[in-house]
């Protein structure tokens, strides 16, 4: 009907003409050379596909990331003439794809057609407003490590061409710090802290990682080339590192926080959430308050006579020895793939397993856990690790039990739920077969960290170790964790929340350690709506009461597996555009 609606008008005009002009004339066969119009959905896709291959020129590592090695002896323009450069590309393209009429195009582009335009939104805000190539000197050094990082991970080329392509990014990284000093203006105090406290595990990584990235590499004068190239990355390194704590940090006076007309933005062009921020803060403290009354529930369960504290810190010592996590890992890994198949949670596709791995040495400051998953435009090295930090074999014994209860039982599979079955490398599977160029580089955090945190509440509620309260510990305390990241990126940004008040949020508010409280509060000053785990999880839990109302309401049954496959197949596109598609156009529920 909309077709015939949007052509009505045009079709009298059309007549109105012929009348006027005369038929015969009107009639009239156009010239054989005159070839119609494109129509908007091949206009919308040669956008596209222009835009994109502008952007992976201008990110040469996130395309070697997706799968894309046009661009591998690349590294991204850090000058102040390329961010500018950068805005000028993305605002031209912007207005062309602003002035493609949406609703001329295929229900499936209409959605990335918005998703589009809000990623360029987001890029613009990035640049122009939150400005971090100013104002964030770790996303100079850090920057470095991931673009090598992305080169020695996987073997998608021969280790000689790897190599070539490696020294060619590596002869102007030097340059890339050199722009970062004329470029980093009044950054904020911890900022600069942040960067100075990771600096060492940077330049270490091209120390040691990096440099023996390539042992089957026998070309002497290509290993001399490289010698040269690594060792000048590591001296600039050492000289950013002494430039930061001489110069930047004792003017390093500027505000973290990005302020509410900004934070605003950043939700809308992300997340394309709209609400204003004291309802989202409310919706956030409720959560919080209702995980908090499960947590307590969940601990009268397992030990009624034991406070809180005391039942977590037993339940935290039942972890397996650092020797076996690996393969306890992998059993229950297994354990719940077969669980989504026999109770038909999810379907998942034919693939080689994830395999898990210790985590490489560079990565072990960082990160407890992570899934290095391909790009989806990988077709080469297309093998999945899950990656396990154990503990340093340099611990004494009473260090190592207390670092292994971060791996008590249950976390094995709170977290195994939300990297591997069904969270992320589910994701990645259907990834390679997203309908869109679009979806495959662009996605919500929203969606696809929602998605994972909706699934660790999700497989325990379908009855995944429903016997053992203490799977449901584990999963209430890391739905605490993401509760109070929804509140403290709201306050430290918009409600002049000190870092050290959020610290004791984590804490008092979280269940959280004091450890872990530091680092989450960090992260917060830089990743300011790092509450879209819950943000998602909770738009995820409100589509799926919805859509099961909607099948209801045509009479037709609800299936878990169904929604679930319905949702991933569609993309990481923001949960408004995932709730249009799943539940049509005339949909107009709340989000929560």
């Amino acid at each position: 009907m909309r077709a015939s609606h949007n052509l009505a008008p045009r079709a009298l005009g059309i007549l109105l003409g012929l009348a006027a002009a005369g038929l015969a004339t009107a009639c009239a066969a156009p010239p054989a050379d005159v070839k119609p119009a494109p129509s908007s959905d091949v206009v919308f896709t040669d956008l596209v596909e222009e835009f994109l291959a502008d952007l992976h020129g201008r990110q040469p590592t996130q395309a070697t990331y997706l799968g894309i090695h046009d661009h591998d002896h690349k590294l991204e323009d850090y000058s102040r003439a390329g961010v500018d450069s950068a805005v000028a590309a993305i605002r031209a393209f912007r207005k062309r794809a602003a002035a493609i009429d949406a609703r001329s195009l295929t229900t499936a582009n209409q959605l990335d057609h918005e998703q589009l335009i809000r990623a360029m939104d987001s890029m613009l805000l990035t640049l122009e407003v939150i400005r971090p190539w100013a104002t964030q000197p770790d996303s100079y050094s850090s920057g470095l490590t991931r673009t090598a990082y992305v080169m020695i991970k996987r073997n998608f080329a021969s280790p000689e061409e790897r190599l070539r392509k490696l020294i060619a990014r590596e002869r102007v990284m030097p340059g890339a710090l050199a722009e970062a000093k004329k470029n980093l203006d009044n950054p904020p105090r911890i900022a600069t802290e942040i960067a100075l406290q990771q600096i060492d595990d940077n330049r270490a990584f091209f120390e040691t990682a990096v440099a023996e990235a390539f042992p089957e590499v026998s070309d002497q004068a290509l290993l001399a080339e490289f010698r040269q190239a690594n060792g000048a990355v590591v001296a600039a390194l050492q000289d950013y590192k002494a430039w930061m704590t001489n110069d930047l940090l004792p003017r390093a006076n500027g505000n973290f926080a990005i302020g509410a007309d900004t934070y605003r933005k950043k939700l809308s062009a992300d997340e394309m959430i709209d609400l204003p921020l004291d309802e989202l803060l409310a919706i956030a403290e409720r959560d919080l308050r209702r995980n908090q009354e499960a947590l307590a529930e969940t601990v009268r369960q397992i030990d009624p006579k034991r406070p809180l504290a005391q039942v977590l810190a037993r339940v935290q010592q039942e972890a397996p020895p650092p020797s076996s996590l690996i393969a306890t890992t992998q059993s229950e890994l297994d354990a719940i793939a077969r669980f989504m198949v026999e109770n038909k949670i999810v379907t998942i596709p034919d693939a080689e397993p994830a395999l898990v791995q210790e985590t490489p040495p560079f990565l072990r400051a960082t990160s407890t856990a992570s899934m290095d998953i391909p790009g989806p435009y990988e077709r080469v090295a297309t093998e999945a690790y899950y990656n396990m930090t154990l503990p340093d074999s340099k611990l004494s014994a009473a260090q190592t039990r207390e670092f292994m209860t971060q791996w008590y039982y249950p976390a094995i599979t709170n977290v195994s739920v939300h990297e591997v079955w069904p969270g992320h490398y589910l994701q990645f599977l259907y990834a390679r077969h997203f309908p869109s160029d679009v979806r495959k580089v662009f996605g919500a955090s929203s969606n696809s960290e929602g998605w994972a945190h909706y699934c660790e509440q999700m497989v325990i509620d379908s009855g995944f170790h429903a016997d053992d309260p203490r799977y449901r510990l584990a999963q209430i305390q890391d739905a605490l964790l993401r509760d109070v990241r929804f509140i403290a990126g709201i306050r430290l940004h918009t409600r002049g929340m000190t870092v050290a008040e959020a610290e004791g949020l984590f804490v008092k508010e979280g269940y959280q350690p004091r450890p872990v409280a530091v680092s989450e509060s960090k992260r917060g000053t830089s990743d300011p709506t790092y509450g879209y785990y819950t943000m998602g999880k909770l738009m995820i839990l409100k589509l799926r009461d919805d859509y099961r109302a909607l099948k209801e309401k045509r009479g037709t049954s609800f299936s878990l597996r169904e929604f679930h496959d319905t949702f991933v197949k569609l993309g990481p596109l923001p949960l408004p555009l995932i709730r249009k598609a799943m539940m049509g156009e005339g949909d107009t529920g709340p989000l929560f």
